[in-house]
């Protein structure tokens, strides 16, 4: 009789077995804060796509923007998220357009188990109001920006996630030891 293991397809193999954790969720969600908290408990590196695109270019995320656009820096962000997905034993740290491509959503869902940290608008918008490195909330209504952004990303968000958590009020400590406990239940479950 073949083990069950055998059954499942290849990706499905490499969802498991590269020991990934991947964040995602809108700007403002938690992922960097319970990334680092994550890692750090685990013991496994921490990568941010976001950070990794600035050390690659060299330059901040706003100036991409202002050089190139969305669509540059989207460009950009998908090379790095194919590189990082293929590493092991990472916790990683999508920026929140980063669902917007297929491509990116199929490299995260088949290389490790991806969370999705869901927040409020409301709550996104306090954490983020003050911040001057999101170029997507630079206009003249950014509550609204931000509404907009949720209404199109949160069904891609639900449709790559394995896992769905609230990232509300908690601490980063008490979230971080609901996602363990969520994380082991849902590789019993598989």
């Amino acid at each position: 009789m073949q083990s069950n293991q055998a059954n499942i397809a290849p990706e499905v193999n490499r969802k498991f077995s590269s020991g990934n954790l991947i964040l995602v969720g809108m700007m403002g969600s938690g992922k960097t804060t319970m990334g680092r908290t994550l890692s750090k408990h685990l013991g496994n590196p921490f990568v941010d796509s976001d950070e990794e695109v600035q050390k690659r270019t060299g330059v901040t995320i706003p100036h991409i923007f202002d050089i190139e656009g969305e669509t540059g820096f989207r460009q950009r962000e998908s090379a790095v998220i194919c590189d990082l997905a293929g590493r092991d034993n990472i916790v990683l740290a999508t920026g929140g357009g980063a669902v917007l491509s297929e491509q990116n959503r199929l490299a995260l869902q088949q290389n490790g188990i991806v969370i999705y940290l869901k927040a409020s608008v409301h709550d996104l918008w306090q954490r983020t109001r003050h911040d001057r490195n999101r170029p997507l909330l630079q206009t003249a209504d950014p509550r609204a920006k931000l509404t907009e952004l949720h209404q199109q990303r949160d069904p891609l968000y639900q449709q790559v996630a394995d896992i769905v958590v609230q990232s509300g009020k908690q601490s980063a400590h008490a979230l971080m030891l609901h996602l363990v406990d969520e994380i082991e239940k849902f590789k019993k479950n598989k």
